[in-house]
């Protein structure tokens, strides 16, 4: 392990991403423009949904695709579920759901770093990883709202218990508060203000299901399956001799908005940074152990790790944003680019790979 994670930090795309970390923290004037940084972005994504589909062109839906696709979505569905378990005890709801919903979601850019890694040891994933990558997208924000929702019917009844008491005429009975323990949390933790009306769940569906870096993945991943290797061939210099030179610079990019983010982490608080950590190391053991009991192979099983440890920074923040107004996104955001997404493209992938190599089929 300690050989996997050396190689992975002399790695050129991870320096390029410490390089961008050092330049934000001395706080230079260097900044990749905005327009720059959404082409890598999008770039990215069609080149690994093209390579996916491409793989799962030649490979086809085999037993491991079925596999792998049904562990994903269960892990889709369980990692939010016991995120919210665990938060709501510490956050309010809100913030717990929002944060739950980020962690049961996928980091498209993780995926990539570490097919990049795996590909590059010979143990290359199958092209129905990008698939499962697809569909790992939104069943948690579908979960956040249904969890946001119960949260706010739950407030409405608190907030007109507390004005019954108010108005009651005897008893001394104080107004019900939402620091102790109520919608907004458990003691010390303060409700969240009251917000604007949250957008009804078709929009947020529709949203969740139409987010132009979702639709891009994948189409591409469709062409990339229906093309065959003559759309391969006319495609490889685009997609294969300069990708990991694109992929070093959208990592400095990261690495500059990492190193801004992190002067948001005073908002987060030990607590959530710990959980920053923990919980993608329990979403790992849970791909690991499941990816380990169906025989998958290494590559496929470090993918699906990473796929469970990851926590979405693009499009689960920009839904959450305005599926659940209440949370902070200074929390949820925070919490996934500056904490748990350089955890894992230093420490976490090449951990899920030395473990994935023994107990891998």
């Amino acid at each position: 392990m300690d050989t996997s994670i050396l190689s992975n930090l002399t790695d050129p795309a991870i320096l390029f991403f410490f390089l961008g970390l050092f330049v934000g923290a001395v706080r230079s004037n260097l900044e990749i423009p905005a327009p720059i940084a959404k082409f890598l972005s999008l770039y990215l994504l069609m080149a690994i949904g093209f390579k996916g589909g491409q793989a799962l062109g030649d490979a086809g839906l085999t037993g491991n695709a079925v596999r792998v696709v049904l562990i994903a979505l269960f892990l889709a569905l369980t990692i939010p579920a016991i995120g919210f378990l665990v938060l709501r005890r510490r956050v309010n709801h809100f913030d717990a759901a929002a944060i739950a919903a980020t962690y049961g979601s996928v980091s498209a850019v993780t995926f990539i770093a570490a097919s990049q890694f795996v590909t590059g040891r010979g143990d290359a994933p199958g092209g129905y990883l990008t698939v499962a990558l697809v569909l790992m997208e939104s069943p948690a924000i579908i979960m956040a709202v249904l969890l946001a929702t119960w949260a706010r019917a739950r407030q409405r009844s608190v907030d007109t218990a507390a004005d019954s008491l108010v108005a009651a005429p005897a008893g001394g009975a104080q107004p019900v508060g939402g620091t102790a323990g109520g919608p907004g949390g458990p003691v010390g933790e303060p409700a969240p203000a009251a917000p604007a009306a949250p957008l009804p769940m078709k929009a947020i569906l529709h949203e969740a299901f139409t987010d132009g870096a979702h639709l891009l993945l994948i189409g591409s991943l469709v062409i990339g399956a229906v093309s065959g290797p003559a759309g391969g061939e006319a495609m490889a210099p685009f997609i294969g001799d300069v990708f990991k030179g694109l992929l070093a610079f959208f990592l400095l990019e990261m690495g500059l908005l990492v190193a801004r983010q992190l002067r948001e982490v005073r908002d987060v608080g030990p607590f959530l940074i710990g959980f920053g950590i923990v919980m993608p190391l329990i979403g790992a053991a849970m791909a690991l152990t499941l990816g380990s009991i169906v025989g998958l192979p290494v590559g496929d099983l470090t993918m699906l790790a990473v796929l469970a440890a990851s926590g979405s920074y693009i499009v689960v923040p920009a839904v959450v944003r305005y599926a659940i107004p209440e949370a902070r996104p200074s929390r949820y955001f925070t919490m996934a680019l500056a904490v748990t997404f350089p955890f894992n493209i230093v420490v976490g992938i090449p951990l899920y790979y030395a473990i994935a190599q023994q107990v891998g089929g």
